[in-house]
């Protein structure tokens, strides 16, 4: 686990369940369809409600890199951002990743949110991101969010479920804090 304050924010890692979290929002990350089938999407849905589902069906469609946000129906979490990163294989991977995470965190904001938690996002079976690679996006898209002009986001979380992604998120996190507060 690791606990950091960057300016008015501040970063956890780790391990949880995202479903049992008492935050503004939780993140789902989601098919440009919104249809949530599987994944933590399923877990979502089966914790929060089919209120879920109607009202992202309700939104329609939602392109890779963003991000859209109904209620948290019956989760502890008042919201669920639905954010759609990447698929393996469909090209700029890695901008769309970053681009997902950065719109989610500026919603949440927007929306006068003030904590928000974020699983490892396209990791599963269905984006296939690496890992590794996705920590380091992730690392380096919220320490920089964390120098923006942020209304009211005051705490990020990031919700992993198994110990090697807490120790990969844990280093790549603690690399970017320290070449954050290198540069200051």
């Amino acid at each position: 686990m690791l606990e950091e304050r960057l300016n008015n924010i501040t970063l956890k890692i780790t391990l949880a369940d995202i479903t049992l979290m008492h935050v503004d929002a939780i993140v789902n990350p989601a098919p440009s369809d919104l249809e949530m089938k599987s994944g933590l999407a399923r877990g979502i849905l089966a914790r929060g409600g089919a209120a879920i589902q109607q009202e992202a069906r309700a939104l329609g469609y939602c392109p890779p890199g963003e991000a859209m946000i109904t209620s948290g129906g019956a989760l502890p979490a008042r919201h669920v951002i639905h954010t759609v990163g990447p698929v393996m294989g469909e090209g700029n991977e890695r901008g769309k990743l970053a681009s997902a995470i950065w719109n989610t965190l500026k919603l949440a904001d927007s929306r006068g949110l003030a904590s928000i938690a974020l699983p490892a996002i396209s990791t599963g079976k269905h984006g296939g991101f690496p890992m590794e690679a996705c920590a380091a996006i992730m690392a380096q898209r919220i320490v920089d969010f964390t120098f923006e002009e942020v209304a009211s986001l005051r705490m990020i979380l990031v919700c992993l479920i198994q110990e090697p992604m807490l120790h990969a998120f844990t280093r790549a996190f603690q690399d970017e804090i320290s070449d954050a507060r290198a540069e200051v």
